[in-house]
């Protein structure tokens, strides 16, 4: 199965600098997006060190022969146990320059990332924090990761909170992301492609100003074109007001 990818971050309309950032590594079947956070700059720089980070790992570990700085997880594959290892590792390379340099003191990004396996036919979808992933299948839409969030973290655990009690939570307090502590948790979901599948990674700049099913209706007209995907999705949230910024990369498998 092979695939056609497409990536595009815009600062949106009252941001004054762009704190995301993505990565598209077709050698290495691998994409990623970074939403960072921190005053003067601090999140742009999270952003860019977790995407780095990553694709640097993977681009090491090429060779079988190289050495991984995370214990391996018996419980998932290689290619998962790669993807997560490479986050983790972005993770304590953020939190390290954190704690060390005192202008980016408290910086931090959310990540959602993406690896198709050839071996496997899968791709493993690892996230922190409330970047997101979507399938696009057979005119349907299905967010494959669950937002790190406060609203999200009381639904666990009260899930039958009316909608009063849901308004009086705030709606954008992220519960979990690189750079907070030395270690970090990471969600892995893993999901088999199907010829014609788009896939859509989003910082949540995207996912906050479109609702599913304008994303749904933007990908399906863009075919497959993922240029015009992510040009349209962006394009759609600076529209609908841009309040953040924007990042998105759309992945379309092919047979």
């Amino acid at each position: 199965m092979n695939f056609i990818a497409a990536g595009l971050s815009d600062v949106g309309l009252q941001r004054e600098h762009n704190e995301d950032s993505f990565c598209i590594l077709p050698e290495h079947r691998l994409f990623i997006v970074a939403d960072g956070m921190g005053g003067h700059r601090a999140g742009d720089v999270a952003s860019k060190m977790a995407t780095h980070s990553i694709a640097s790992f993977f681009q090491a570990t090429a060779n079988e022969d190289a050495t991984w700085p995370f214990s391996f997880d018996p419980h998932l594959s290689i290619d998962e146990n790669r993807l997560v290892t490479g986050i983790k590792l972005a993770n304590r390379k953020i939190f390290e320059a954190s704690i060390k340099h005192r202008e980016v003191h408290g910086m931090g990004t959310t990540v959602v990332g993406a690896l198709f396996s050839k071996d496997k036919s899968k791709l493993y979808v690892a996230h922190v924090g409330d970047s997101r992933a979507y399938r696009i299948r057979g005119g349907e839409i299905t967010q494959l990761t669950r937002d790190h969030s406060l609203l999200n973290d009381y639904l666990l655990v009260m899930p039958d909170m009316t909608e009063e009690q849901k308004d009086e939570l705030p709606k954008n307090v992220i519960t979990r992301a690189l750079g907070m502590q030395d270690s970090v948790a990471v969600d892995m979901v893993p999901d088999e492609p199907q010829a014609g599948d788009v896939y859509v990674l989003c910082s949540d700049g995207l996912s906050g100003m479109i609702d599913d099913d304008e994303l749904l209706r933007l990908v399906g007209e863009a075919g497959d074109d993922m240029e015009k995907a992510a040009h349209d999705l962006v394009a759609a949230a600076n529209a609908n007001g841009g309040e953040d910024n924007i990042t998105v990369v759309t992945m379309l498998f092919t047979d």
